[in-house]
């Protein structure tokens, strides 16, 4: 098409405007990403795969970023701990270490989880597992079902382990001094009618568990509750699988821990490479 120009000889057209166009609306419920995070980010896990190190113009290329944008992430990510620079390379650094266990240890929890669920499933029981780690009693995983509810922990566990299954069968792995450390700082106390009333009897009492045998308490813990544990040694660290049942039905007690030790000694060589959680 032919335009007219009527404008006088000589006389430029004036340019159009130049227009800015506005920025393309949001969609809906789309989240706010921040581009900074995102390449920070990004170059956090270009490093991660140079267990060697890289130098700066490296992890630049590969992460797709500009230089002087890659320094300045560089520098940041080196003042906050997740990298460090050594001999002109930069490596992973202690911030970025402690996410790395941070998440195995989530991982190895979510494995106990898994086995825990499992065996509940398959026994009809609520389980329990739990370590003892620095003069601590944890409890680490529980697996319930609506048929089959976990005991309530109405007083702490780690300051009753003279009264229910898993303190007994935890106390009873560990060595003399640092039994007696914990029972200075956990006083045995009667937690129901029937709990152990002194700390001789509880001591005559796990000095008498065999090796690697389920612990047994009755109403110790909870009125109308009894429960089993089975010890599972791993180096060092104390750890318990444990059930409980109602008291009408303690006569299946002892066939159903013998059933969860059948199943555990499946899988304690998994247990034992997760205890260190």
């Amino acid at each position: 098409m032919t335009r007219t120009d009527s404008s006088p000889a000589g006389t430029p057209l004036a340019q159009p405007t130049a227009r800015t166009l506005p920025a393309p609306a949001a969609q809906p419920g789309a989240p706010t990403l921040i581009g900074s995070v995102q390449r920070a980010m990004r170059l956090l896990e270009t490093a991660a795969r140079h267990t060697g190190g890289a130098p700066a113009k490296q992890l630049a290329r590969e992460a797709g970023l500009a230089l002087p944008t890659a320094y300045h992430l560089l520098r940041t990510l080196v003042h906050e701990g997740y990298l460090r620079r050594e001999q002109g390379v930069f490596v992973l650094g202690s911030a970025a270490e402690r996410l790395g266990s941070g998440a195995a240890a989530q991982s190895r929890r979510a494995r106990i989880g898994k086995t825990l669920d499992d065996c509940c499933e398959l026994l009809g029981v609520p389980l329990y597992f739990a370590v003892y780690r620095q003069g601590e009693i944890e409890v680490v995983s529980v697996a319930e079902r609506p048929g089959y509810r976990a005991v309530e922990e109405w007083a702490d566990f780690r300051a009753t382990a003279h009264a229910h299954a898993l303190g007994q069968c935890l106390l009873s792995q560990l060595d003399p001094d640092a039994r007696r450390d914990h029972l200075d700082r956990y006083p045995v106390q009667a937690l129901t009618p029937y709990t152990v009333r002194d700390e001789r009897t509880l001591l005559a009492r796990l000095e008498r568990v065999p090796r690697m045998q389920p612990v047994t308490e009755r109403q110790e813990y909870a009125v109308g509750t009894v429960c089993a544990a089975i010890p599972i040694t791993a180096g060092a660290t104390a750890a318990a699988v444990a059930l409980s049942l109602p008291a009408h039905q303690a006569r299946r007690l002892a066939a159903v821990s013998f059933r969860l030790g059948t199943e555990i000694g499946r899988v304690v060589g998994s247990l034992s490479f997760s205890i260190s959680i």
